[in-house]
């Protein structure tokens, strides 16, 4: 994206869980003024931040637009369990988003909604309505191909962040010719992530993490990035006795 594409793209967006509304600039100063309140969204959090390193051989970014969903954006407060969820619809904030199609029809699904569709399909019992349960990459998977049509792949890593660090080439591979966001999951390290980019030197590689567990006021790019709830991860840091499952949307090829 040009810096000249990019001044024409509002930051953050108002949710309208009937109608996608995109803020002015002015009405968006108004309202943070005026108080801090849950639902206004960051689009394209990423933008702005700096590669990892000086010796990067190779990066790969998610292309497209997105908005950053994370604990509380709705009014909801689901601080620890709603991780995934949250990826979930950052994910499917970019099929909305990138597909002409699908923007007359509703935003995101609310997480309501995202418990309704793993009922209706037979993934989960009616008691999941309503509780706190998790969700993860196969669960994400489910509600993706439902809601929107789209199959994934999900690749099971064994050994953290030393397996993991093999998996630089398939993620290069996927942004370059699928430039959908990726969620991220395990089981030591149970935290879900949002996978923007991967970058690779003779180093080892870093992924573009984009961390859902965040609670708070609306957030400016300049924040989200200062605060590192988008940043540069080395995959070694990764827990190195966690397994990790990555959910690839298969969407059409660029």
């Amino acid at each position: 994206m040009t810096d000249a594409e990019e001044k024409k793209v509002p930051e953050s967006k108002e949710i309208d869980w009937g109608v996608w509304i995109v803020q002015t600039q002015e009405d968006r100063e108004a309202e943070t003024n005026a108080c801090c309140f849950p639902g206004v969204l960051l689009r394209n959090a990423h933008v702005g931040l700096p590669n990892p390193g000086p010796d990067i051989t190779k990066c790969s970014i998610v292309s497209g637009e997105y908005f950053y969903f994370h604990y509380g954006c709705d009014g909801q407060d689901d601080r620890g369990w709603g991780c995934g969820y949250r990826t979930l619809q950052t994910i499917s904030s970019w099929l909305c988003l990138s597909w002409s199609h699908l923007m007359a029809n509703e935003p995101p699904p609310s997480l309501p909604k995202i418990q309704q569709a793993l009922v209706s399909i037979g993934d989960k019992p009616c008691s999941f309505l309503g509780s706190r349960e998790w969700i993860g990459t196969f669960e994400a998977a489910l509600v993706l191909d439902h809601f929107y049509d789209v199959p994934c792949r999900i690749v099971h890593v064994r050994k953290g962040g030393s397996e993991l660090e093999g998996m630089a080439e398939e993620l290069h591979q996927h942004f370059q010719t699928r430039g959908s966001p990726v969620m991220m999951g395990g089981d030591r390290d149970n935290s879900s992530k949002g996978i923007l980019g991967v970058c690779t030197s003779a180093q080892g590689s870093q992924l573009l993490v984009l961390d859902p567990h965040y609670y708070g006021p609306p957030l400016n790019r300049e924040t989200a990035q200062s605060l590192s709830w988008v940043s540069w991860k080395k995959v070694g840091s990764l827990d190195h006795s966690s397994f990790y499952n990555l959910c690839l949307p298969q969407t059409a090829r660029k």
